[in-house]
């Protein structure tokens, strides 16, 4: 051996070189663990990415699936108005009938009314109800003004005639009502006068 190797064998160990030596030990330490928690991080990540994938395509399929139910349930929600009003026309097609081969138009009449009877009783059963207008002040929430006739014995804006139903679903205004009101007679004392 060389003396200058045998010199740096034989050299005490000195603060400075003590230090060197474990910062050298530390700093590969934490080398390893920063390598571990990325391996763990990059896992992480991926089993994060792979259930946001998941989440992504369950909520494509619920949206699709929501679309088809809506779809459906548009198609078909009139179904148990439609069959409760098919034997309403059954019973308007046998009067038809029965006013065809017969002269006495009693029998039409009397299938004409249990005919409006049945169509009362299905639009109640669906919460429709009909607006009570005749004598009644108006009210522009549910009813239709169509014009005025002159009356003393009615109160000004008072529903004289009803010119058409008008309907309720659920509380709800379906159809007002159309109507006629009441207005003042006109003062023809006055016009008498004038005219002289």
């Amino acid at each position: 051996m060389s003396k200058k190797s045998e010199k740096k064998a034989t050299e005490p160990v000195t603060e400075d070189s003590a230090e060197t030596v474990q910062t050298d030990t530390d700093s590969s330490m934490p080398e390893a663990d920063l390598e571990q928690q990325l391996a763990t991080a990059l896992e992480e990540k991926k089993q994060l990415h792979e259930q946001f994938l998941r989440t992504l395509a369950e909520m494509d399929n619920l949206r699709k699936r929501t679309n088809r139910e809506k779809d459906e349930i548009a198609k078909f929600a009139n179904e148990n108005i439609l069959r409760d009003i098919l034997p309403v026309v059954d019973n308007l097609e046998r009067a038809v009938e029965h006013s065809e081969k017969t002269d006495n138009s009693d029998g039409l009449l009397e299938g004409v009314r249990m005919t409006l009877s049945q169509f009362a009783q299905v639009l109640k059963r669906f919460g429709v109800e009909s607006i009570e207008a005749v004598g009644k002040p108006f009210d522009p929430a549910y009813h239709q003004a169509m014009g005025q006739l002159e009356s003393a014995e009615h109160p000004v804006n008072t529903v004289m005639v009803e010119m058409q139903k008008g309907y309720q679903l659920n509380e709800r205004l379906l159809r007002p009502a159309f109507v006629m009101l009441a207005k003042p007679p006109e003062d023809t004392s006055h016009a008498t006068d004038n005219n002289n």
